[in-house]
């Protein structure tokens, strides 16, 4: 058996690895798996886009360069080849093309949100649900939905959690030229930074934001254009990008991280809730549904509710308040991630997984 890994875009996974080696930004999960499989690692890029790719496209929530990869690949995979993909923007047009072939590969598909019109349209109109071997989310709801949306048995999809480098992301010590108390906040997917910027307007701390938890050209940033964005920022608040180093500094002169989202069916801020974690800071999270897995063990992080200004801020206060149990709650936290989260074990899991699917 050939394993390969799909990337969803073209990613130097290389030259991260050796970034990652000194320290520049942590390892990155994929290459990792790649290196424990001996995998043949494929990106969408460089590919001749034909109109075809367009079209299918157009019907899905995938570029046209991600429909002409698997394309390519139909013509060279085989029933010797197993491919695993990272996300159903690369994965369902893969198998829509590879696993219509009488020879096919082995297919496994990470879906993080396919609960919506487009993508539960390509599930149908592809017949994935005989296209895909196993389907692996790290959302309960996405499971439910597959399961039912797809008649799907329960082997067919695993439910396994995110994880995080916990060897790049670690605790360390706060900036010396540090002022006074920090909130911050990564990322802008299903975020809510109106309720925090409204939480925290009149408070005497500052607020700081980075757009992006991943490695993003500076160039490329820019402040988002949302109705959960202020459209001018609290003179106590800023947004930025932060190279992956300066991130973890961040972190680290957090007295608390926020994260604050919309309700939404997936694990949107998993990410973040893990850095944070391996860096020893207290969190604070939005109660959604999609995180409703990861706020099960009690004491880990503290919740509130959708939208609740009030409640945030006094969330807010009680942990800068109560510095004692605020840093208990990030060292259990810290433990939990360490221990049941982190990137070897998980790429050691998926390995194993599809190891099995081969045997």
């Amino acid at each position: 058996m050939k394993y390969h890994i799909a990337l969803i875009r073209a990613i130097d996974l290389e030259s991260m690895a050796q970034d990652a080696t000194q320290g520049k930004c942590p390892r990155h999960s994929m290459w990792q798996l790649s290196q424990r499989l001996g995998a043949t690692i494929h990106k969408p890029r460089g590919n001749p886009i034909l109109p075809i790719d367009k079209i299918r496209g157009k019907l899905g929530s995938n570029s046209p360069e991600q429909w002409a990869l698997a394309r390519v690949l139909s013509k060279h995979l085989t029933c010797d080849d197993l491919i695993f993909c990272p996300g159903e923007d690369i994965g369902y047009p893969i198998a829509a093309l590879c696993g219509a072939k009488r020879d096919r590969p082995k297919i496994a598909v990470v879906v993080h949100n396919s609960d919506r019109p487009r993508t539960r349209l390509s599930l149908k109109l592809y017949g994935l649900a005989n296209k895909i071997d196993l389907f692996i989310t790290p959302a309960p709801l996405q499971a439910n939905f597959l399961r039912r949306y797809l008649h799907l048995s329960e082997e067919r999809v695993w439910l396994f959690p995110d994880q995080t480098d916990v060897k790049f992301f670690t605790p360390g010590s706060a900036s010396s030229n540090k002022a006074r108390p920090l909130i911050m906040s990564v990322g802008l997917e299903q975020r809510d930074y109106l309720t925090l910027a409204e939480a925290t307007k009149n408070l005497d701390i500052d607020v700081k934001i980075s757009g992006f938890s991943t490695a993003k050209l500076k160039e490329e940033y820019a402040l988002p254009k949302s109705q959960r964005f202020p459209k001018v920022l609290p003179d106590n608040m800023s947004c930025q990008f932060y190279e992956w180093p300066d991130l973890v500094q961040l972190y680290r002169d957090a007295d608390i991280v926020v994260i604050s989202l919309v309700e939404n069916k997936f694990a949107a801020g998993i990410t973040v809730m893990h850095e944070a974690l391996a860096c020893g800071r207290p969190v604070i999270v939005t109660r959604t549904r999609g995180m409703s897995q990861y706020l099960e063990t009690l004491g880990i992080v503290t919740t509130v509710n959708p939208g609740d200004v009030t409640g945030l801020q006094q969330a807010i206060l009680h942990l800068l308040n109560n510095p004692q149990e605020a840093q208990a709650q990030a060292q259990r936290g810290y433990e939990m991630v360490v221990k049941e989260r982190n990137s070897d074990g998980f790429v050691e899991a998926i390995a194993n997984r599809l190891i099995q699917m081969h045997s």
